[in-house]
């Protein structure tokens, strides 16, 4: 199934080409501030059409995860998901004309994921591991 999607300015512009079973919240203290509901989709499902050069990077703690923001208006687009870098989480509320209510929401667990940045603010939560 194809989905399309951008961010609010319609600078960054993707589309999805798999099918949404599942929507994930995640409770980690990022997922939290930003209040997304994923879609998790293999890597060769989502494919940017428009605006690579509009996408800014954060990636904070182990750095395999990669979230993707709107340098213009801001949005968040996708992440490449640290649990399963294979594959991206795709913020469902980007998408055209999909319709949420449709699909089950299961929580994730991100908050007990290890901390291992030292230099983390030490109110993230999460079991802390430094070498």
């Amino acid at each position: 199934m194809l989905h399309h999607g951008s961010c609010h300015c319609g600078a960054v512009r993707f589309h999805l080409n798999s099918e949404i079973t599942e929507l994930t919240t995640c409770d980690c203290s990022l997922c939290r501030k930003r209040n997304a509901v994923m879609a998790k989709v293999p890597q060769g499902a989502l494919t940017l059409t428009q605006g690579e050069d509009a996408l800014s990077l954060y990636q904070w703690n182990t750095r395999v995860a990669k979230h993707y923001f709107c340098s213009i208006c801001g949005l968040y687009v996708f992440h490449r998901k640290r649990s399963a870098p294979d594959h991206f989480g795709v913020n469902v509320f980007s998408l055209d004309d999909f319709d949420s209510t449709k699909v089950p929401i299961r929580p994730a667990d991100g908050a007990t994921m290890t901390v291992e940045d030292p230099s983390a603010r030490p109110d993230l939560p999460g079991p802390r591991r430094f070498p």
